[in-house]
């Protein structure tokens, strides 16, 4: 279900997050698709709560730093990623490349926290981003870590598309990488999403909970010492799950 209202109210913060400037109402309108008088609407609200303020020039609009408070609260009271995210950044440190936490969301993935590599030639992503769960690393993992019977009921819903030529789009193909996978103990994705882009990854136990880990970057850097990122992984998993543990 898609609430119209919530999503334009978002979409107003991308518009602004993407533009990196103030706009005035016509070109606000004309970012986000709909009548002058809606987002007209839309602009007084978000006013009346302090989320975006006037200018005098051309009467401009901009976000105030209200919706950074709000989310760096948010942000600071996540038990989850409070205790994760020490270990995600050591990940990075410690392998080079970008590491990530996510979530299952239904029958996609979402990244919950991304520590972005700081190479010049790297793989860059945000929190918040959805992926698939046949061509993605972190996605496989989570389907490896179902039975049979409720990887079979996954697998019937999903639609395996094709994003390169390297995606897996069959579900004797998909399943057949799982249990090599099972057996060895973590997840790929070579070049299946993106082309030259190669994801490692693991799911983590975290207060009776499952979140997965990973960590992606180009496949020049990553397939020829495959098993360094491995083992940096499952060393990140039982740091996390050990969180858990009473002493």
């Amino acid at each position: 279900m898609n609430v119209k209202t919530a999503g334009r109210t978002l979409d107003v913060f991308e518009v602004f997050a993407s533009k990196q400037k103030p706009l005035n109402l016509s070109e606000l309108a004309h970012e986000l698709d709909i009548p002058v008088s809606s987002c007209f609407a839309l602009v007084r609200t978000l006013e009346s709560r302090g989320y975006l303020y006037m200018m005098a020039t051309r009467k401009d609009i901009y976000p105030t730093r209200r919706i950074l408070d709000v989310a760096n609260t948010i942000a600071a009271s996540d038990v989850v990623l409070e205790r994760v995210g020490p270990v995600l950044t050591e990940l990075r440190d410690v392998t080079g490349e970008t590491a990530v936490i996510s979530k299952r969301q239904g029958d996609q993935i979402v990244y919950l926290d991304v520590c972005n590599s700081e190479k010049s030639i790297r793989y860059y992503s945000t929190a918040g981003e959805f992926k698939m769960m046949h061509s993605s690393s972190v996605g496989k993992a989570f389907l490896g870590a179902l039975t049979d019977t409720e990887l079979d009921k996954t697998l019937s819903r999903l639609k395996l598309t094709g994003l390169t030529p390297h995606t897996l789009t069959t579900r004797k193909a998909l399943k057949t990488d799982l249990r090599l996978s099972r057996e060895r103990g973590w997840y790929t994705n070579i070049s299946e999403s993106v082309v030259d882009l190669v994801g490692v990854a693991v799911t983590a136990e975290v207060g009776n909970d499952r979140y997965g880990i990973s960590i992606v970057g180009p496949e020049y850097r990553i397939i020829p010492t495959l098993d360094f990122y491995a083992k940096a992984l499952l060393h990140a998993r039982q740091r996390i799950e050990e969180m858990d543990e009473p002493h």
